[in-house]
């Protein structure tokens, strides 16, 4: 399903992806700031980082613990084939099975999100699991700065840390904003870094819609074999969507004009045609 791929490739991956976001929530509105702010992260992550295992999935495990990251997921998950484009266009729609926040068993998803704070502990017991059976997979986890407030976050974190789960690593969207506003504003959660450092953690700083940067701190992670890996990546909601951005840098939820999706959608296709001639000169 998924070989390493150059920064090249994996730069016009997250472009698609980008484009499937937008695509996917202009039918009736959705989480699209967070899927084409995380479409580095994403296409790095189920494109050159988990192994596959030869079977249409992964022999690496990913859990994703907010509901409203998902939209990540499926903009991938059109690029690998798990779901066709106009299947994802009924997300959010009545009756469909195309949920905005998942449920554990639906097509592509390890357990049910949104019940913030539940994915980190999840995907520690199921990294403390895989190391007890010897199964040599790795166990990724995304979940969000606001996510941070839960208290059950630590718990989790003292609990990996206290057992060096050396192949446990958490990808933190550090977006700085959560459904009421700003999360520097509602309650702080920085310093985020030093915070998991104090739990046990390696930790790694990072530029979230930095490709390379993507990168090193995967290969950082699997440097680090006793001790949980927490890579916190910066971003901005719809970041590689200029004109999306610039119009609603606050907007959690989007709910916007079909003149205004479109725009979004003739920015990402210039993008990607340029992006495709690059790909064809080399």
């Amino acid at each position: 399903m998924t070989t390493k791929r150059s920064i090249a490739e994996l730069e016009h991956l997250a472009l698609r992806m980008r484009r499937n976001t937008v695509d996917i929530c202009m039918q009736r509105g959705g989480y699209a700031g967070q899927g084409v702010a995380l479409a580095d992260v994403g296409a790095c992550l189920y494109f050159h980082e988990m192994k596959p295992d030869g079977n249409g999935g992964f022999f690496d495990r990913f859990v994703n613990s907010n509901g409203h990251d998902a939209i990540m997921d499926y903009s991938a998950f059109a690029e690998l084939g798990l779901y066709s484009i106009e299947d994802l266009r009924s997300y959010n729609a009545d009756g469909t099975k195309v949920d905005m926040s998942p449920c554990e068993g639906q097509r592509g998803f390890e357990i049910t999100m949104g019940s913030l704070g539940q994915g980190p502990s999840q995907s520690a017991g199921i990294a403390y699991g895989e190391r007890l059976r010897g199964s040599g997979k790795r166990v990724y986890c995304l979940l969000s700065d606001g996510e941070l407030q839960e208290g059950n976050v630590w718990e989790a974190a003292m609990f990996a840390g206290h057992h060096k789960l050396g192949n446990l690593v958490w990808l933190i969207d550090n977006n700085d904003l959560q459904a009421g506003g700003a999360t520097h504003s509602i309650l702080s959660v920085e310093p985020v870094p030093e915070k998991f450092a104090a739990f046990g953690f390696a930790t790694r700083r990072i530029n979230g819609n930095s490709i390379p940067e993507i990168l090193s701190a995967f290969d950082f992670a699997r440097s680090v074999d006793d001790k949980p890996t927490a890579i916190v990546c910066d971003t901005k909601l719809f970041s590689g969507c200029d004109y999306l951005q610039g119009k609603f840098p606050m907007a959690h939820y989007l709910h916007a004009d079909p003149e205004d999706w479109q725009r979004g959608l003739d920015e990402l296709d210039a993008k990607l045609a340029a992006s495709s001639e690059v790909e064809m000169a080399n």
